[in-house]
């Protein structure tokens, strides 16, 4: 795998889409959520400023849309009909952020979602899980917590997990 200044990670959501930002060499991580518009704009700034200083920047997208899911079985047909939109609308907000990242020039990742193993919810990482191995301090929602760890796994840093 061929290594980058920046890796900036996404996982898409209606709302707000969670966004971390990682510098591999210095394990400097920023993470944040943007709408859409904001999204845009934002990978339209960092793309400006890593051409500027001659830079490598990648952008990795969590792609659920890669899984093969059955959500549908379980549940009744209303509560299935709003999972399913729900993931379509979620999945769709994915596909057109590696969509505007192939417009403006930007190397784009479509990822598998990563393995849930963790001690949160469903199996989803922590705010405390990955304060241990980032260092990061501030809150974080869901979201910008598996943007994080995505960013912290493509750049292939270590996962120290607590006993």
């Amino acid at each position: 795998m061929k290594k980058h200044d920046t890796i900036i990670a996404i996982d898409p959501d209606v709302e707000k889409s969670g966004v971390a930002e990682l510098i591999p060499q210095h394990r400097l991580l920023e993470v944040t959520n943007l709408t859409f518009p904001q999204l845009l704009d934002y990978l339209q700034a960092r793309k400006k400023m890593s051409d500027t200083a001659h830079t490598s920047l990648v952008v990795v997208v969590e792609a659920g849309w890669l899984n093969k899911s059955n959500w549908h079985t379980s549940q009744n047909k209303a509560t299935s009909a709003k999972v399913g939109n729900n993931t379509g609308r979620n999945h769709e907000v994915g596909r057109k952020i590696v969509e505007m990242c192939k417009h403006y020039g930007l190397e784009v990742v479509e990822q598998h979602p990563l393995r849930k193993c963790w001690k949160g919810k469903d199996g989803k990482i922590t705010h405390d899980e990955l304060a241990y191995f980032t260092g990061l301090i501030d809150r974080t929602n869901q979201d910008a917590r598996d943007a994080a760890l995505l960013a912290w796994n493509y750049a292939e840093l270590p996962i120290k997990m607590k006993a």
